[in-house]
């Protein structure tokens, strides 16, 4: 039930010492400042990290050819591989557990007109199966389907870039795409989280694109996702038995790093985590020893407090006030003042961080924010901490006979 007269007596305490109270208030709400600001500016650092990832899937491997660097079998170094379709179906295959989604890939940089607008852009035969690679977002009408791989239909998804250059407000669904010499359909726009360079691809059917630019049953490069059922050293072991493979394939020296370019983003993901890992441990080391030194300073003032209030407790006593309503008293108002002073200081970590947000972009720590859950959990082991603060000098106090603390100096 709600003591009127206690509270009250307690506030009078407060008033009566502004300075006692505003020190113990400023080591708390210092500690719980200081304790959201480190956290934020971790998770601002974490954001960054997987702000590089937020463009593709992270389980995405792209697989590219280039020249061979070492003589192998009696073939010379410099040599250029090339894929064809018989590597897709060899990599299928062979690896049909491991592959999640799979396209072969053939770009071309080419200038797209509509009417009186017109721009350069990377043009991208590709199976369905790399929208979830590039984790493009349809915003109108679909992406590629396998009936159009089939049919060799000469149609395109756009980026919303491409839709706002060549057709400004109007909708580009349906509209026909000048590339160069061959009219494509739209039948779908997307948007990318990877950003405005991701928003200016346009996608077409790799079977038209290959039977017009690659006769030859040329590919350019692979793009697929490993099975998610896999862990990061399983998607590990399978990128590098894929790599020994294909170079086995196309009779490249094992030792060569140039001739096939296998990335996992696996290991990047890896990466990213264990260096997640050391900078939380940093992070809750540095956040641990600031909750300590506002534990510790909270225990010396409310020793203190308790130390400079030994006479006036011991008239208490005289007066005929119990040892449980003495000890109830001095807790009471240091959690009250620790919940006061703690609340504040998240308050203000939390303003913070939302004023500095945007100038932190700049060290690359993007959006700093900090979850509520673990400051208003810092902020009760505070209150815990200065409650069982002012329970043990209180115990203490409250024992003290009335004639002896009448007589303390």
């Amino acid at each position: 039930m709600f003591d009127f007269d206690r509270w009250r007596e307690i506030f009078q305490t407060i008033s009566k010492n502004k300075l006692r109270t505003a020190l113990s208030g400023f080591t708390i709400s210092f500690a719980i400042l200081l304790f959201t600001l480190l956290f934020g500016v971790g998770n601002g650092l974490k954001h960054t990290f997987e702000e590089q990832f937020v463009g593709d899937a992270n389980n995405s491997v792209y697989i590219r050819a280039g020249r061979t660097t070492k003589p192998y079998k009696g073939l010379q170094s410099g040599r250029r591989i090339q894929f064809r379709n018989d590597d897709s179906k060899f990599m299928n295959d062979k690896f049909e557990y491991e592959i999640q989604y799979f396209s072969p890939n053939i770009e071309r940089n080419m200038q797209a007109i509509y009417k009186g607008e017109q721009n350069r852009y990377t043009v991208r035969g590709v199976y369905p199966d790399y929208q979830p690679l590039e984790s493009a977002v349809i915003q109108d009408g679909r992406f590629l389907t396998y009936l159009d791989l089939e049919r060799r239909a000469k149609v395109i998804a756009i980026g919303r870039l491409v839709e706002e250059d060549l057709f400004g407000q109007l909708s580009a669904l349906g509209k026909n795409i000048n590339i160069e010499g061959i009219a494509y359909k739209v039948v779908g726009v997307f948007n990318d989280p990877g950003g405005d360079n991701d928003e200016r691809f346009i996608y077409t059917p790799f079977t038209t694109f290959q039977g017009i630019y690659k006769p030859n049953d040329e590919i350019d490069r692979f793009g697929l996702t490993f099975n998610p059922n896999l862990n990061i050293d399983q998607a590990l072991v399978f990128s590098n038995l894929l790599t020994k493979m294909l170079k086995e394939k196309h009779d490249v020296d094992p030792r060569d790093q140039g001739a096939i370019r296998v990335q996992n983003y696996a290991e990047g993901t890896r990466n990213v985590q264990q260096f997640m890992m050391v900078l939380n441990i940093i992070i809750l080391f540095i956040g641990i020893g600031t909750l300590i030194a506002g534990i510790i300073g909270i225990s010396n003032i409310m020793v203190y407090i308790v130390r400079e209030r030994t006479k006036e407790l011991g008239i208490r006593k005289a007066l005929g006030a119990t040892p449980k309503s003495i000890v109830g008293m001095i807790m009471m108002e240091s959690i009250f003042v620790t919940a006061i002073a703690g609340y504040s200081g998240l308050m203000i970590g939390v303003f913070t961080l939302k004023a500095l947000g945007k100038s932190l972009e700049k060290y690359f720590i993007l959006n700093p924010s900090v979850e509520t859950y673990v400051v208003v959990g810092a902020t009760i082991v505070l209150i815990i901490a200065g409650t069982i603060a002012g329970y043990i000098p209180a115990k203490r106090a409250a024992r003290i006979k009335p004639i002896v603390a009448l007589n303390d100096e």
